[in-house]
């Protein structure tokens, strides 16, 4: 539902010349002709070593007729002309007599040149690009840019609505046999995502549910309780038809002892309701030491579907403190009109674990190397970046996201707002999108360090910010698939279709090294855009 920008969207099938359609394709077809004919020249300046060779082949009547000279001038005249119909021919469509006078438009002169293009880069470009078109969009005029109401329009809801009411055969929750304690593990969104399931989990064995621990030890460091981040009130009373939930573990049970398991990743009812749900006759309380991906996203009953749904979506609703700032956010974003919510994911931390080092220096990528090597949990060692990268698994870079947004057609007043930690680099890896797009913004433009305060030292509680503006926003724009751009193009969704438009970095990537490798004057921002749009 969520449309998915083709970066490469051109017919393909059409045999073309290596030279065809290429910017220097007169000059090379030049070449090719000078070369021929000096080739000739200098046979005929030695015609009195290579005469005596010739002549056989010039013994019958008709050859006699011409003098080697004349047969000098007619092969030329042939080469030139040969390589003048190899650049410029072109198929001709039949007009009615009365249309026969009209002239191109700019925009169908455009067309033809971006069409002898990419005739010429289909020719070299990988099996993967050499696909059919996804979508079409309309070109305005000769600018180039798409219609401003279709980048802006949400896409259609598909008669896909929110379904989270439980059916007529759900029940309130059983009698509990135990309690569940969860260590949510990860970031923000992956514990988001880690806790709803447990949700789930809970009511498949019968648990009652212990407020879940956030993850205090992971990269983050954030020091921050479960009511810290979320409203823990409203969480408890919205599944109260659910699943029986409590803030502590009883006293008496305090010192019990615990069944500490990690849960198999992504397994089904039968796990739980069999091989977990067996732990109680032994145990009161069991420990998921992990949350995240615990639970099979497909293949469930539909109502405890619903029960996730309900948890992520209704339930798990920020702390009161985040939700005011998060509001504020917004409105000061919408102070500037509809605005873009930028997913800029180039951390240091992100870059150290993926391996893409794509314009970095040397030193930056070494020190992301060595930021990889000493992080005991993160098991990939040694990453290929340039690997890594033509398989579309690098997030765009700043600059990159800068040509994107352009070449999509969103002018320079477009209002954006930078959704990210600290990004690598710093304010000069940024100079060349904020120069794209001056109105450029993120929490700490848009609040004081006044207002910011009680959120600065906690990263999950400022992630939370840029959450609420993320799917607040006009158009959501993630520049890498990770779990905030997932969680948040998912609740976007629930909310009403609203658009998100996600690059096919590979595609991306594919044509950018295709520009870089010809170095083509003609192949800038203009052609870009128009590989981009997909005519």
């Amino acid at each position: 539902m969520s449309p998915r920008m083709s970066a490469l969207q051109w017919p393909h099938g059409r045999w073309a010349v290596p030279w065809e359609g290429h910017p220097c394709a007169p000059f090379r077809a030049f070449r090719c002709a000078r070369w021929l004919i000096s080739l000739i020249c200098f046979t005929f300046k030695h015609s009195h070593t290579f005469l005596p060779w010739l002549l056989p082949f010039f013994s019958t009547p008709i050859w006699a007729l011409f003098t080697l000279k004349s047969q000098v001038k007619l092969s030329l005249r042939i080469i030139a002309l040969m390589a003048l119909l190899s650049v410029h021919v072109q198929e001709v469509t039949k007009l009615p007599a009365e249309a026969s006078y009209k002239l191109p438009s700019q925009h169908e002169i455009g067309y033809q040149k971006l069409s002898r293009e990419r005739s010429w880069l289909e020719e070299f470009a990988p099996p993967h690009l050499l696909k059919p078109p996804l979508t079409a969009h309309k070109l305005d005029g000769a600018t180039g840019s798409l219609d401003s109401d279709k980048l802006w329009k949400p896409p259609p809801n598909r008669d896909y609505v929110p379904c989270t009411e439980p059916s007529s055969s759900y029940t309130t929750p059983l009698e509990s046999r135990g309690y569940l304690l969860v260590h949510a593990n990860g970031g923000l969104n992956q514990m988001r995502a880690g806790i709803c399931d447990m949700v789930a989990v809970a009511r498949l064995i019968n648990a009652t549910l212990v407020i879940p621990e956030l993850d205090k030890r992971s990269l983050w460091q954030d020091s921050s309780n479960f009511s810290d981040v979320f409203d823990e009130y409203h969480f408890i009373n919205s599944l109260v038809g659910d699943v029986k939930i409590i803030k502590k573990l009883p006293k008496e049970l305090a010192t019990a002892t615990r069944a500490v398991k990690h849960f198999r990743s992504w397994s089904g009812v039968d796990y739980y309701e069999e091989e977990i749900a067996k732990m109680w006759d032994e145990y009161q309380v069991i420990r998921a030491a992990k949350s995240d991906s615990r639970l099979a996203n497909n293949n469930l009953p539909p109502d405890i579907q619903k029960l996730r749904c309900r948890a992520c979506y209704e339930a798990l609703r920020f702390a009161p403190q985040i939700e005011r700032m998060g509001k504020l956010l917004v409105d000061r974003m919408r102070s500037y009109g509809r605005y873009i919510a930028l997913h800029l994911r180039f951390e240091k931390d992100m870059l150290a674990f993926s391996g893409c080092t794509h314009d970095l220096s040397p030193e930056e990528a070494e020190e992301l190397k060595g930021i990889r090597e000493n992080t005991t949990w993160w098991k990939v060692k040694d990453i290929d970046p340039i690997e890594q990268r033509s398989k579309g698994y690098c997030p765009l870079t700043p600059n990159e996201v800068g040509i994107f947004l352009s070449a999509l057609g969103f002018p320079s007043s477009t209002p954006i707002y930078i959704a990210a930690g600290e990004i690598y680099g710093g304010e000069s890896r940024m100079a060349d999108l904020q120069t794209r797009y001056p109105i450029f913004m993120n929490k700490e433009k848009l609040a004081s360090a006044e207002e910011l305060e009680p959120f600065i030292n906690h990263a999950s509680q400022m992630a939370a910010l840029d959450y609420i503006v993320s799917v607040e926003s006009d158009i959501f724009i993630p520049t890498y698939s990770g779990n905030m751009a997932r969680a948040v193009e998912g609740h976007r969704r629930f909310l009403g279709h609203r658009k998100t438009i996600s690059p096919d970095r590979q595609d991306i990537f594919a044509i950018e090294e295709g520009m870089r490798r010809w170095e083509s004057p003609l192949l800038s921002q203009n052609s870009f855009t128009s590989l981009i749009q997909g005519q």
